[in-house]
């Protein structure tokens, strides 16, 4: 049983389909998300580049479960566009939801997770290994998760299992408000969502002792990759 499991960006794409995997599995999907979700599970709205937002959602749904058994950490925006050209305001909110909203909402789970023994799984990018021009909003804020999470493995290393998952393109509305040039081409090849959330059920229903330290999930003709 993977017990509680809370999710950030449950209400679209990998998120939700996390949520979905979570609940087929025999768990207890707990989403955070700026917006409802669709589906049938306990949520709170939050805007995860609000701290204080972020730590109220955590002990909310931590509160109403009994306890957490594991974190995704799912939520993700984009600012496409050359430094020069991204508003410094979006640009930041990209790096305060992408990295500093998956610290705070892993640093309020840690008491919930160190009493449950529980596990993280983190959400980068192939463009938190591999940068490419436009994109230094997201690349900056991934290149950050995939560090924080390398990094955080270490300290709870034995307490608390910690998964760094690298997932590529998928078919979700992720790239819908992006001008054309920066969306995926039509023969682009994309993953499911529902497939990358398999593995990340995979990570959190490890026995204990056992590590999924990273996990990189692409198309295999990914262009992002190497």
């Amino acid at each position: 049983m993977l017990g509680n499991i809370l999710i950030t960006g449950g209400a679209s794409g990998l998120g939700r389909a996390t949520a979905e995997a979570v609940a087929k599995a025999g768990g207890r999907p707990l989403v955070v998300d700026v917006n409802a979700p669709d589906l049938e599970v306990d949520h709170v709205l939050a805007d995860l580049s609000d701290r204080e937002q972020a730590e109220r959602a955590v002990a909310e749904l931590a509160g109403r479960a009994g306890g957490l058994d594991g974190v995704v950490t799912a939520a993700g925006i984009d600012a496409c566009g050359r430094l020069a050209d991204v508003a410094a305001d979006r640009w930041e909110r990209v790096v305060q939801v992408n990295l500093f909203g998956t610290v705070s909402v892993v640093r309020a789970a840690l008491p919930y997770l160190t009493a449950s023994r529980g596990r993280v799984v983190t959400c980068a990018s192939t463009l938190g290994l591999r940068a490419v021009s436009d994109a230094t909003a997201y690349c900056a804020s991934k290149f950050g998760v995939v560090g924080f999470t390398r990094a955080l493995a270490t300290e709870l290393a034995g307490q608390v299992g910690v998964t760094l998952l690298v997932p590529g393109g998928m078919h979700t509305h992720f790239f819908d408000d992006r001008d054309e040039q920066y969306k995926p081409g039509p023969d682009a090849r994309l993953n499911k969502p529902e497939d990358v959330a398999a593995t990340i059920v995979f990570a959190l229903g490890q026995p204990a002792g056992c590590e999924i330290r990273e996990l990189l999930v692409c198309s295999s003709t990914e262009t992002s990759w190497p």
